[in-house]
């Protein structure tokens, strides 16, 4: 019955993996009722690596190139399995090939907001999403975290958890950040790059490098959105006068998509009378180059305490600070000490 057994076996002359299927990162060669024979063909493609594993233990691993299955090509398994004769008899082991291509054009997104703690503006929540692409860099590490003995190990089983590690790394990474979040987001390139630090070392637990991370989309806070272009246009403008011109410039639009309505005539009011000082102001001006007898007529000015009060509410919205509140308030005081 032994001799029958052996002879009525199954005898593998060439192991190799032509990765017809796209996706795939590990592969077990199928060896069921099978035995490798002494001096069967290994063949390992250019973005691929192999290795054999004996009864659980990693044995043998091998790059790219073509091997002839003997006791020098497998040391380690001949050393395992203590042939005792020079492997001249077939053998049984399981075989794994692994993809080391680059998996380009990956997925990854903030499902729910997530909470990062900012440099200046504190606990916010942001939306984002982006492509990553990987491969494998440590064949033996991520044999022993994911693929095991898995007959196949795809992209697709391991896409979630990738996605919580590159989440949890995010929030880390910005929560920790001395960085204002504002000026990362700003700067695509740096926040790209900033987040390609924090996510790399994540990957790198599972025998994975991270070939790129690109950010395609944030979304902040439409309360800090506001703010920052309140604020972008406070810089704009320098002081609080113009910054009201600013604003009735900006109504005139609206007011003419309106013009019969209480809001539109309010606006067209308040522009008109801004409107009306500068135009004072020019006239006065004129009349003072035209003659250097006469005396220029003094600019309108806005009531300083309605100043102040429009500063107070600038400060109860957040749009400044109170220490930019205190020194414009002194400045306005000042001109009627």
């Amino acid at each position: 019955m032994g001799l029958i057994n052996f002879l009525s076996k199954q005898f593998i002359n060439i192991l190799q993996w032509t990765e017809e299927e796209a996706g795939i990162l590990a592969y077990r060669y199928p060896m069921q009722d099978m035995e490798i024979k002494s001096g069967a063909q290994l063949v390992v493609r250019e973005t691929q690596r192999a290795i054999f594993i004996n009864e659980g233990t990693l044995a043998d691993e091998f790059g790219p190139g073509t091997y002839t299955l003997t006791t020098r090509t497998l040391p380690l398994l001949t050393d395992l399995k203590n042939w005792d004769k020079k492997f001249e008899s077939p053998f049984k082991s399981d075989a794994y090939f692994f993809s080391t291509r680059e998996q380009i054009n990956q997925k990854w997104g903030t499902a729910t907001p997530i909470t990062v703690r900012d440099k200046d503006f504190g606990a916010i929540r942001i939306r984002s999403y982006g492509t990553y692409s990987f491969k494998i860099a440590d064949i033996q590490q991520f044999y022993k975290t994911l693929s095991a003995t898995s007959s196949f190990y795809t992209v697709d089983d391991i896409s979630e958890q990738l996605r919580s590690a590159i989440l949890t790394s995010l929030s880390t990474a910005l929560g920790g950040s001395d960085v204002a979040f504002a000026d990362m987001a700003a700067n695509q390139e740096l926040f790209s790059k900033k987040l390609t630090d924090a996510v790399g070392p994540a990957l790198s637990h599972f025998g994975l490098e991270l070939t790129s991370f690109y950010v395609q989309n944030l979304s902040l806070p439409e309360e800090l959105q506001h703010y920052l272009d309140k604020a972008a246009s406070m810089r704009m403008i320098g002081d609080t006068q113009k910054y009201t011109q600013f604003q009735a410039a900006e109504s005139l639009p609206v007011a003419a998509a309106n013009p019969g309505g209480m809001a539109g005539t309010a606006v067209g009011l308040g522009a008109g009378i801004t409107m009306g000082q500068m135009m004072a102001g020019a006239m006065g001006n004129a009349m003072n180059n035209g003659s250097s007898n006469n005396a220029s007529p003094a600019p309108m000015q806005e009531d300083p305490f309605v100043l102040i009060d429009k500063l107070g509410e600038l400060l109860k919205k957040g749009y400044i600070s109170q220490e930019e509140f205190d020194t414009k308030k002194a400045a306005i005081l000042s001109r009627i000490a």
